[in-house]
C-alpha cells in the first residue's frame, strides 16, 4: 500500500477473551491487554504487527455498564468475529478531512480520545469516527505525543498485505481516492477486509 500508512487494523469480537485465545491459536502470538474505552462499553487487546502497524482486538467490556449509545465497530450486532476496519496515520487530520470532502467523501470531523493503559499511563489521540463502506475506507488517526501502541505491545507477527472485497468496488475506490489512501479492492459477494500476516504459524489470512 502507498498513500497514508496503515496505523492499525481492527478485529471486532462478541466475546473478547475468547477471541484473544482464538487469535493466539491461529497466529502463534498473543495480544496483550490494552485498556477500557470508558463510557463506550468496550475494551481492547493489542498486538504489534512489525514496523509500524498493530492489531486491535475490540469487544464488550463486562466491567462497564451498558453504554448510552451503540458500541463502536458494530460490536453489539456482530454475527461473527471479523476484521471491521483500519486506521491510517495522519498528522494533519483537519487538512485531510477538508481535501477528502472536496473530493466527494466525508470522513467525519476530528475527535479527541483518551484511555488508560493497564499500568496507569494515559494515552491520548485524535481521530475521525468511522470507518466507512463496511470498513474498507479507513478512519484517520494522530497519536500526537503519545508513544505508538506498536512500540509498547508484544509482537511476533508482521502485516504483509491488506486488501478489500466489495459488491460495488467503484464507490469504495472513489472514497479511498478522495481520502488519499491506496487499497486494492476487488469485486466480491460481500464486503470484506482481508489482512495477510506472517506469523510463527506461517502465513495467515485474517478476515
Amino acid at each position: 500500500m502507498a498513500g497514508l500508512p496503515v496505523d492499525h487494523i481492527v478485529y471486532a469480537a462478541r466475546d473478547l477473551p475468547a477471541a484473544v485465545e482464538d487469535l493466539a491459536a491461529q497466529l502463534g502470538v498473543r495480544a496483550a491487554p490494552g485498556g477500557q474505552h470508558v463510557g463506550r462499553g468496550t475494551r481492547n487487546f493489542l498486538l504489534s504487527l512489525g514496523d509500524g502497524p498493530y492489531l486491535e482486538v475490540i469487544g464488550p467490556d463486562p466491567d462497564q455498564p451498558e453504554p448510552p449509545a451503540a458500541r463502536p465497530f458494530g460490536v453489539d450486532t456482530l454475527a461473527a468475529d471479523h476484521l471491521v476496519g483500519f486506521a491510517v496515520k495522519c498528522a494533519d487530520i483537519p487538512g485531510a478531512v477538508a481535501r477528502s470532502r472536496a473530493g466527494g467523501y466525508d470522513p467525519g470531523d476530528e475527535h479527541e480520545m483518551a484511555r488508560a493503559t493497564p499500568d496507569g499511563a494515559l494515552l491520548e489521540w485524535k481521530l475521525t469516527l468511522g470507518p466507512g463502506f463496511d470498513g474498507l475506507v479507513p478512519f484517520l488517526i494522530d497519536w500526537m505525543a503519545t508513544p505508538h501502541p506498536s512500540a509498547t505491545n508484544p509482537g511476533g507477527a508482521t502485516l504483509v498485505g491488506l486488501r478489500g472485497e466489495h459488491p460495488e468496488p467503484a464507490g469504495v475506490r472513489a472514497a479511498l481516492d478522495a481520502l488519499g489512501v491506496e487499497l486494492d479492492v476487488a469485486e466480491g459477494p460481500a464486503p470484506a477486509l482481508v489482512a495477510t500476516l506472517d506469523t510463527p504459524r506461517g502465513r495467515v489470512e485474517l478476515r
